[in-house]
């Protein structure tokens, strides 16, 4: 596993960031030395496909990076003729999830995808898997891709939601940030690091309120939503349609 040292040293200029070659190179190291629970969610979220997935149906991934979460819902979906749809705008992300996923060997049929979630059709779902995905969205398009998740989705099937959180109260907010860049000052990122990619990712991953993704859950159909997981400022929310 390639090391990200992206922000080791002090750059002339923090660009925007940006799911490149650079990134995508580094990002199973990035990821889980950044988001508290990463390895809980991504197991869970092979778990909850297991339950949810019924046969002849479809399962997303929407933002599939290198395809975790795909090999986690391969290793456990046992309904018969499933196929697990993996979408990416990152070129480089989707690249390296076909290099992942080229060396296993599983009846669970997989299309991999470069494209943007936003133009996708969600047809036949059982189990839509959005994990730290739609943060990166416009928020005055969040509503519409939720109410096409729902719209595509089979009734009883599963929409797995994982976001970083924002909180209204600034209290807690400070607190949960300033628990965040402890843990991954514990995972060996230097204050230089954590500096220069919170500006990099400022305005590019904007999250919200829990109560914020519960509201527009609602509103987009789900009869039931509920918080299964959260670190820190880090969550993940299943979604039932009925």
């Amino acid at each position: 596993m390639a090391k990200d040292s992206i922000y080791s040293q002090p750059l002339p200029e923090v660009t925007a960031f940006a799911f490149d070659d650079k990134v995508a190179a580094v990002f199973s190291d990035m990821i889980r030395r950044s988001v508290p629970g990463y390895s809980t969610v991504i197991a869970m979220t092979g778990v909850l496909a297991e339950r949810y997935a019924t046969p002849h149906s479809h399962i997303y991934d929407l933002g599939c990076s290198l395809g975790a979460a795909v090999l986690a819902m391969r290793h456990r979906i046992h309904a018969p003729d499933c196929k697990i749809i993996a979408v990416d705008n990152s070129e480089a992300m989707i690249q390296r999830c076909r290099e992942n996923l080229a060396v296993e060997d599983s009846t669970v049929a997989v299309d991999i995808l470069c494209a943007d979630l936003r133009d996708l059709n969600i047809e036949n779902a059982s189990v839509v898997v959005m994990n730290f995905t739609l943060q990166f969205i416009p928020k005055d398009q969040r509503d519409a891709i939720i109410r096409k998740i729902y719209q595509g989705m089979k009734p009883g099937g599963a929409f797995i939601l994982s976001e970083k959180l924002h909180f209204d109260d600034a209290d807690a907010d400070r607190l949960l940030i300033e628990l965040h860049h402890e843990f991954k000052r514990a995972n060996g990122y230097s204050d230089l690091e954590i500096s220069q990619k919170r500006s990099a990712i400022e305005n590019v991953l904007v999250p919200e309120t829990l109560q914020t993704h519960l509201q527009r859950l609602k509103n987009a159909g789900f009869a039931q939503s509920e918080l299964w997981f959260q670190c820190f400022n880090f969550a993940s929310v299943i979604a039932i349609k009925q």
